[in-house]
């Protein structure tokens, strides 16, 4: 259905082809109470009210910092390019922090207990999948460091999905047969110079999917930190943490592409 060959370059003056529609578009967006998991959470639908007809739902899932503008923004964006896009709420009652040690404790948290985890992400897919303008056929998640691991571990349970996509995200141990079972294509950028992830883990996780075809896409951005799809990753004085515009705009407009092959 898609070829799995995606842009790794990008040049300043790239655009998609929404984007005189993006000047004129009627970009809405509502806030939903949904139960997920043990808790109530909060997240944010965004679609162009100008759109007839159902269209490809995208799920985004934040940082560990929680639902932030900058998640909500990525939505937002997908919308303008002609998507439903749901930013959806992980810890629940539409927490977030500033502070590390409390985002670090959130998201540990949440990935202790998997099954809790997994509840969280999937009751957020229902929310998307059951919108009166997205297309229930055609679902696609991605997410962001915390998001990233939480979107991979959805295809790996075997959601609904067509397609997930993880932007400087932890990568979890898979086996080969864990692997093979993954029915979504499996999008993943990663810097190559991210201290947090250590390189075995990145070998054993390409490893895992070598007997499964063109499943995963792996896309190594040189020289490149965690969080660099984050324009302000430095404001929390973390080392290790800085933005890369190139490998952002690369990876955004790799994103649109497969958007854009699932829509036709």
């Amino acid at each position: 259905m898609w070829s799995p060959r995606f842009l790794l370059a990008t040049t300043v003056g790239l655009m998609t082809s929404f984007s005189t529609a993006i000047c004129l578009a009627e970009i809405r967006s509502k806030e939903i109470e949904y139960q997920a998991g043990t808790v109530k959470s909060k997240g944010t639908i965004f679609w162009n009210d100008e759109i007839q007809g159902r269209r490809p739902g995208v799920l985004v899932v934040h940082e560990w910092w929680g639902l932030d503008d900058y998640a909500k923004n990525r939505a937002q964006k997908l919308a303008e390019a002609g998507y439903v896009a749901f930013a959806c709420d992980m810890y629940g009652e539409g927490k977030t922090t500033q502070h590390p040690k409390d985002a670090g404790t959130m998201a540990t948290s949440v990935r202790s207990n998997q099954q809790e985890w997994l509840a969280r992400a999937n009751a957020a897919l229902d929310v998307l999948k059951k919108d009166e303008h997205v297309n229930p056929e055609h679902l696609v998640a991605i997410g962001y460091c915390f998001g990233g691991s939480t979107v991979l571990q959805l295809a790996l349970k075997g959601s609904d999905l067509d397609a997930v996509v993880s932007y400087h995200g932890a990568l979890p141990k898979v086996t080969p047969e864990e692997a093979g079972q993954v029915k979504a294509k499996v999008l993943v950028f990663h810097g190559a110079d991210d201290a947090f992830i250590p390189k075995e883990v990145v070998e054993q996780f390409q490893t895992a999917f070598k007997g499964s075809g063109d499943q995963l896409t792996f896309v190594s951005f040189p020289g490149v930190r965690h969080s660099f799809t984050v324009p302000d990753a430095g404001k929390h004085g973390i080392e290790g943490m800085k933005y890369d515009e190139q490998a952002d705009k690369t990876s955004w407009q790799a994103t649109l592409d497969l958007l854009s092959k699932l829509s036709k």
